[in-house]
């Protein structure tokens, strides 16, 4: 970064001259209304998907995968909100003056490569759930060996280094400049034109991130997901034959494939605008709008993972409500509601049925008293008392009934850049 002193004569920075106010307006709506509200609920949501995928009875490899992609969306969101939905209070407002003049430029050189590392990262760790579903759905014999939580996180850490690897030049596209606005030194972020070559633009920024972003994810999650729609279609059509086991990875694939339905909508429209700035370079301006929905649609594709969960994940849905909503199920939670035992554990449906067998006891130790206690003896010898019965014969307190249902799981298992007119989108 480096700090270059402005034309004086120039109030405020270079971008923001002559921006008409109907632009100030709709950037205002799409990034400071719209980008700020849902990049905030995303942001909750990803937590809460982060906490629930992480808990122990959660642990898979493909939610270690899911963990990851929450975290990426939460780094990407945060970063749009820093440098596209805050910045868009002020020019309409006049709010946020000293975030938009004092914070923003010299956060904007770091900020936006780490945007765009992670989207890369999210691109690329959808495109390995996917992969992962791949081989548990159309090659399950194999999915023991190679759909592992430590296979996963390994995933995990060789993509954030990819995606870190290949925005590094980013972190050398952006300088920092003085200027003066109502006799204020302010700073603003420009293009350092010494490192943004033609060659560099052409190569790097058009067809790289063409190829890198869109054609090789964009095809291989085509590909992919061509091959477990069929396969689902198939486990469908046999669905009386199947094992529990494989319903459930039928159930988690019908659920990613939401999840990449709704990355192919969110990501076309950048797509396209990526492939206009490609070819129609003299034309930008014109885009501008485009681009600015395109931002939008990024940070909705980053912000809706948890919703999805919510919806078509059965098992996270229980999960999610035991870990918040524990009190009402506790109130709610009777006898009646202990005695399926298909949907227990293993150690719980042990524990479930020897209390309900010492219930049925108590009418045998009735039985069994006249025999052992008072037979052969004199009529007028006190009968002997019998001993204390076992406490297995009594009925076990319907609190442990109810503790043990509820201690244990119940089923199991955009990049951005800098155009010629000095602004960032991804």
């Amino acid at each position: 970064m480096s700090l270059n002193a402005s034309d004086p004569s120039i109030q405020g920075c270079d971008s923001d001259l002559g921006v008409e106010e109907s632009d100030k307006l709709v950037r205002f709506v799409v990034h400071g209304v719209l980008l700020n509200a849902i990049g905030a609920g995303g942001l909750l949501g990803n937590g809460l998907s982060a906490l629930v995928l992480s808990r122990p009875q959660m642990r898979s490899s493909v939610n270690c995968l899911l963990v990851g992609l929450a975290a990426c969306d939460t780094v990407l969101i945060l970063t749009s909100i820093l440098l596209f939905g805050l910045t868009a209070i002020y020019p309409y407002t006049g709010r946020l003056r000293y975030y938009y003049y004092h914070v923003c430029p010299h956060i904007t050189p770091y900020a936006y490569p780490i945007a765009n590392a992670a989207q890369t990262m999210s691109v690329y760790l959808t495109l390995i759930v996917t992969v992962e579903r791949w081989v548990a759905v159309c090659h399950p014999f194999r999915a023991k060996a190679l759909c592992t939580s430590s296979r996963a996180r390994w995933y995990v850490l060789g993509t954030a280094a990819f995606a870190l690897a290949y925005n590094a030049p980013k972190f050398f596209e952006a300088e920092v400049y003085t200027s003066v606005d109502d006799g204020d030194m302010i700073y603003c972020v420009r293009p350092d034109w010494e490192f943004r070559t033609e060659a560099y633009v052409a190569i790097y920024i058009h067809w790289m991130y063409l190829i890198v972003m869109y054609i090789i994810p964009f095809s291989a999650l085509a590909a992919l997901n061509a091959c477990i729609v069929r396969q689902v279609r198939r486990a469908q059509a046999e669905r009386a034959r199947l094992s529990r086991v494989q319903r459930r990875e039928i159930g988690l694939a019908t659920m990613l494939l939401v999840v990449v339905l709704v990355f192919f909508l969110c990501n076309l429209l950048p797509l396209v605008t990526n492939s206009f700035e490609l070819f129609l370079e003299n034309q930008l301006e014109k885009l501008d709008p485009l681009v600015k929905t395109s931002n939008l649609m990024v940070t909705i594709n980053s912000s809706v993972n948890f919703v999805i969960y919510v919806i078509f994940g059965e098992k996270f849905q229980r999960v999610f409500l035991k870990m918040f909503c524990a009190g009402r199920l506790r109130r709610r939670d009777s006898p009646e509601h202990t005695r399926d035992d298909s949907f227990a554990s293993c150690g719980e449906r042990v524990s479930m049925r020897m209390t309900r067998n010492g219930t049925l006891r108590r009418s045998e130790v009735r039985a069994a008293r006249p025999a052992g206690g008072g037979g052969g003896g004199a009529a007028g010898r006190p009968r002997r008392a019998p001993s204390p019965a076992p406490t297995v014969y009594y009925p076990a307190p319907l609190t442990d009934v109810t503790s043990a249902s509820l201690q244990s799981d119940t089923l199991p298992p955009s990049a951005a850049r800098w155009n010629g007119h000095a602004r960032v989108h991804f």
